[in-house]
Parts: C-alpha cells; structure tokens; sequence
C-alpha cells in the first residue's frame, strides 16, 4: 500500500518538473485503502456504559445463536444451567440473566417461559449487531433492566443482500443451516396534488433456520445424553415501508424445538426404566413499528410499537412434567423531541416521553405442586427522560418511570446516566438507578427440574427491587500510531427484596422463598474488572481483560441458622486473553481467545471439584470475493466436570441432581462452516 502511495506521489512529481507534460498524459493506478472495522466498539459520547458487538466480532467464532455471542467478551458469561437438558444461562455483573432485561430491537424477547431456552431462539447469523448496557439502562424500554440491558438488532431487509447463506457442521455430529435474504419491492411513483413527486419505497426480508443434532454423545460413559438430541425450526420474515416523514416495520416468527435426551440414547444397551427427557416449544412472535417525523431539523417525531408472543410448552423429567404457556402484549407509544441551547458551544437537550403498557397470562401446571400457577399481570406506565450533551465534554441521561401493577400495585423508578470528558484522552461515567421484575419461579429455575429434589415454593411470590450504582473510566492512550484503550468499572447491586433460590437448606430440597420472608436476610453483588485493548499492527488486535464478582445472599443452613454467604454455583472471577488477526486485502483471518474461569461455592452437602478452570478456542477464516470457510475449535484444553450429574446411577433415587453444574460439561470440538453472500447490485 505504502508503495502505491510512493509511486503516486513520485509520478505526480515527474509530471509537474522534469518533462512538464500535462497531467493528463499519465495514468494512475487506482488506490485502495482498507482498514480493519472494529468488532466491539464502545461509545465515546454517549452517556450510558454501552459496548457494541457488530457482525465482525460475532464472526470470529462459530456463534450459532446468541448464547455463543459472548465468547470473547470479558463482561458477559453464558454456561450450561444443567447437565441434562442442554440449556444455557446469561450473567452479566454478576447476577443471572433473569435480570438482564433482554430485547429484541427494543422490544421483548427472551422473558418469563422464554427464559429457559431463549438464548438459543436467536440464530447467530440473523444477527447484525448487540449493544451491551451494564447498569441501570433507558426507562423508555421499561423498568426491568437490573444489571443491564442487551439489545439484539436483527438483519434488515433494506440493507441486507439478496441472498446470504451459513452452513456449519462440528464434530458433535450437529449441524445447522441458515438462508437469508432481502429484496426492494417496486413501487410505482406517483405525483401528488401539491405537484410535488412523494418518494415511497418497501422492502422485505426472509430468515430462515434449521438445527440439529443427529447422535447423543456420552463422553464421561454415565448413561445419559451429554448434550441432547435437537431439532429446531426458525423462519422470520419482516417488512419496511417508507413514505416521506412516515416509517412502517413488521416482524413475523414461528419457531418449533423439540428436544430428546436422558438415558437410553444410544443403540448398544436398553435400560429397564431409563429416565428420559422430552422437551417440546412452539413460539409464535411478532412486532410492528410505526414511526413520523415531524420536524426532521429539531428531530421531533411519535412512534408507537406494539409487541405479541405466544409462547407454549411440554416438558418432561422423568416422572415430572411441567406444561405451561405464556401470552406477552406490548405496546410503547413515545414521542421525542431535540432542541438546541444558545451559547457558541454545542448544547443539545432532547427530551422523550410516553405511554407503555404490559400484559403476561402464564397457564403453567408442575406435576410436583400440588397447585396451578396460573396468574396474569397487567402494567401501564408512563415515562419521560430528558438528555443533555454540551459540546464533546459532557453528556447526561435523567429518566423516570411510573407504573402500576395489577399484582403488585404501584412502583416509581428513577434512573441517571453522566459521562464527563475532561480530556480527549479520559473518559468518566456514572450510573444509579432502579430495577423492578416480576419472579416466575419456575422458569427462572428449571435447571432444578431434573432432579428429585422436593420444590418448596412460598405461596406469596413478591416483586423483585433492586439499586443499581456504577462507576467507570477509560483512557485512550497514543502510542505512536497507535491507541491503547484501558478502561476499569465497579458496579453494586443492592436487591431491597429478591426470590432466594435456597439449595443450601437440604440437599434434597430446594427453598425458594422471598428475601423479606426471612427477617435480616440480604442480598448484593459487587462487580470490578479491567480491561485492555490495542491494534499492534495494522490488522492485528490484542483483548486482555479481568473480572472478579462477590455475589452473596442469605440462605439457611442444613442446620437451620440463617447466614450470609457467597451464592451456590456464581462464579468468582473470568480473565480473559483474545487475538486476532487479518491479512491484508483480508484474505485469511486467525483468531484465539483463551478463558480462565473462577467457579463459585458449592450448595452445603457437594464436593467443591475444582476452584477454576482453563478454556481456549482458535478460529480460521479463509475469505474469497463472495464467500469464506472457516474452521474452529472450542474447549481444546478439554476440560470439564467430570460427574456433573450426582448420583446418575440412580436417577429415580433421592440424591439423583442434575443441576450442580459448576464448568464445562463437554469436552473439545471442532467445527467447520462455510458463508455466503450475493451482494446488491449497485444502484
């Protein structure tokens, strides 16, 4: 590249002295510049602690769904709930994915029945970017966000290519195929009475999944299923019209996933009685968003979105059963409104307020209470938040919330987000603010499900409240050429009340049980980490980063005295090392990431197996005009729980658990896949 330049400038030079012909008596060859997009990108003017996971990072492994998005990123983990069932769990700052608030171009998604599986519901590839927020997040998309807020933005049809294609296979005997594509719609254009031609355009889109999983491994030989057997269908199809000042989006989705594992998986032995695990989900979704700009100058428009799912399931445990269903309706009706402050320096104010209201029927039925819980929720509210931003210097976001509850009745929640630049080079932002959930016990919990555990649910579930504090600076330091971004965060979480799942008080029993039902009781967690990142040479990025988390809350003990300590199975600490690098004109990209892994305190009557443990994962991508193969591996130190099911050899017995699950219950894979894009023709 260097040289291209270098000759330019010297042909530039010959032409203008020695022979002083015209420049036009010489021909240049084209140059091209290529630079490497970042993949995870944090905002540098915006108030709230965001970082952005575009298409390029989600690349850099196999990233089937979203549960396998947050390989290398040091803020975010996901590991299997049990040993049994294949599904996975979120924490971010600590605390569980429950309180995550977890949307879906702003609008909900993986919530109450979802919660179990949801992660899984968003294929990878459908995926365009994540915007991870830690702390106390927007009021406008509600009161749920506890810890943070991930936003999943979706391909859309106006910018994606005609045809996008992604096959994977891995060494697990499980593959998954994806088709996407998005095409314009012409329309004929028409002149209204005013003289004046109006321009109209509509675009839509189709995206579609198949996943499955063909043979049951058992890697540790103790009869059951390692992961089990999958077969998931997902098709999507959406909708974008534009008319002058006036915007439309609709979304549709159907989504089935049947899942078979357990014991008795496998050609060579029959058991008598195995315990088998039945999984059954269809899911129906869909959103529609209507937006008009006023004025496009002051920015001033109304929106109104309107959410639907029908979410139904059969699962079954052996002997146990859990059916249940859940409709979800959302509606948020926001207007927003920009204006500039005098003075010479940049002084914007923007102030957006609203209506929003939902609606949760759960129908759910557990074979081992002797009650239903069915219930319904209704909750309007109404919100407004003013943002400021003076100049490059200093942004601030101040919201608050009303709303009311059929169940719990009203709540106030007050959030404020500041980031202050005193210097180009350093960056500081603050956060405070509230989070409210409602608890669905079961599907909060249903790693718990496969077991013999006895379930000891208080009939008086209660609304979980917690504050949420956070500071965080980063510093953007040159070195040469180059940047070196070093950035440190502390967050605290204090619940004022929360839904103790107590696995401490009898190994054969687990109490789930409200914090305010047990006098003094308390429940925190404290979240630190830093982080480093730099591009060394020009295609070439180092990631290092650590966290540690103490996450406590008071359970009772086998002998009955109620204490304060670290929670069951959270882990301590995550420190992670990622690389990647991609050749110029990206012909071949090479990326690692190597994990190590705190694991947190056992339930009183388990062994603590191990206090951490190593993972590591490689990925190569050979990319050619219109498509790329890559191969990868994951866990190559081939480590895992070696008995992650206690007392399998018995699974209708007392002690049979599936759920103590502290690391990784399956050992090194490889996988290969292959992309491809057709791009839009230029206009």
């Amino acid at each position: 590249m260097q040289r291209r330049i270098f000759l330019y400038l010297f042909l530039v030079c010959l032409s203008a002295g020695m022979y002083a012909q015209e420049a036009s008596d010489f021909q240049i060859e084209e140059v091209t510049v290529v630079q490497r997009k970042k993949g995870k990108v944090k905002s540098r003017t915006e108030a709230f602690d965001t970082e952005k996971i575009n298409s390029e990072e989600l690349c850099r492994a196999a990233c089937c769904n979203l549960s396998e998005a947050f390989e290398t990123s040091a803020s975010v983990d996901v590991a299997y709930a049990d040993a049994a069932t294949g599904a996975k769990q979120i924490r971010l700052l600590g605390l569980s994915g429950t309180y995550v608030q977890l949307i879906q171009e702003n609008t909900p998604a993986v919530r109450g029945l979802a919660q179990t599986f949801g992660l899984e519901y968003i294929p990878g590839p459908w995926m365009s970017s994540i915007q991870v927020s830690k702390g106390t997040s927007s009021v406008i998309n509600g009161y749920e966000a506890t810890s943070g807020q991930i936003n999943v933005e979706l391909l859309k049809p106006q910018i994606q290519n005609p045809l996008s294609v992604n096959l994977m296979f891995n060494s697990e005997v499980m593959g998954e195929a994806n088709i996407m594509g998005g095409w314009q719609i012409p329309l004929k254009e028409h002149e209204h009475a005013d003289g004046e031609h109006h321009h109209e355009t509509l675009y839509t889109g189709i995206l579609a999944h198949y996943g499955g999983s063909f043979m049951a491994m058992d890697g540790n030989h103790d009869t059951f299923a390692d992961m089990p057997k999958v077969q998931n269908v997902n098709v999507a199809n959406r909708w974008f019209y534009h008319h002058d000042d006036y915007t439309f989006q609709a979304f549709v989705r159907g989504l089935y996933d049947r899942r078979r594992g357990g014991q008795n998986v496998h050609q060579h032995f029959a058991l008598a009685d195995p315990y088998l695990i039945n999984l059954n989900t269809w899911r129906v979704e869909g959103f529609f968003k209507n937006g008009y700009v006023f004025d496009p100058e002051s920015g001033s428009s109304v929106a109104l979105i309107t959410a639907i799912s029908y979410h139904n399931l059969n699962n079954t445990y052996g002997v146990r059963t859990w059916d249940a269903n859940q409709l979800n309706v959302y509606a948020n009706a926001i207007y927003q409104g920009n204006f500039e402050g005098g003075g010479d320096v940049d002084n914007d104010h923007r102030l957006s307020a609203g209506l929003s209201v939902n609606y949760d029927r759960y129908q759910e039925a557990l074979s081992i209470l002797p009650n239903g819980l069915d219930r319904s929720e209704v909750t309007p509210g109404i919100f407004a938040e003013y943002s400021f931003k003076y100049d490059e210097m200093l942004s601030l976001v101040a919201g608050v919330r009303a709303d009311y509850s059929t169940r719990y009745g009203f709540f106030f929640t007050p959030r404020m987000n500041i980031r202050y630049t005193p210097f180009e080079w350093w960056t500081l932002r603050g956060s405070v603010g509230m989070g409210y959930r409602s608890p669905n016990a079961i599907s909060d919990n249903a790693n718990i499900l496969p077991s013999s555990r006895v379930l000891h649910l208080t009939e008086n579930v209660q609304q979980e409240r917690a504050v949420n504090a956070g500071l965080s600076t980063t510093f953007y330091i040159p070195l040469g050429s180059k940047e070196l971004q070093l950035s440190g965060e502390y967050y605290y979480t204090h619940f004022l009340n929360s839904l103790i799942v107590d696995l401490d008080q009898d190994k054969h029993a687990v109490y789930i049980y409200n914090q305010s039902d047990l006098p003094g009781a308390k429940s925190f967690a404290h979240s630190a980490q830093i982080e480093a990142s730099i591009e060394v040479l020009r295609g070439w990025t180092w990631t290092a980063a650590f966290r540690y988390t103490d996450v406590r809350q008071t359970t009772i003990g086998a002998d009955g005295v109620a204490r304060l300590r670290p929670k069951a199975l959270s882990n301590r600490f995550k420190g992670i090392i990622s690389t990647s690098y991609q050749t110029p004109l990206k012909k071949w990209q090479f990326d690692v990431t190597a994990q190590f892994n705190g694991v947190g305190r056992m339930p009183d009557g388990f062994e603590q197996p191990f206090t951490w443990y190593p993972q590591l994962m490689a990925q190569i991508t050979k990319y050619f005009r219109t498509c790329s193969l890559y191969l990868g591996a994951e866990n190559m130190t081939n480590f895992r729980q070696e008995n992650p099911i206690v007392a399998w050899e018995e699974p209708y017995g007392p002690n049979f658990d599936a759920s103590m699950v502290c690391g990784p219950t399956m050992g090194w894979k490889i996988y290969l896949g292959f992309r491809y894009d057709l791009e839009k023709p230029e206009n």
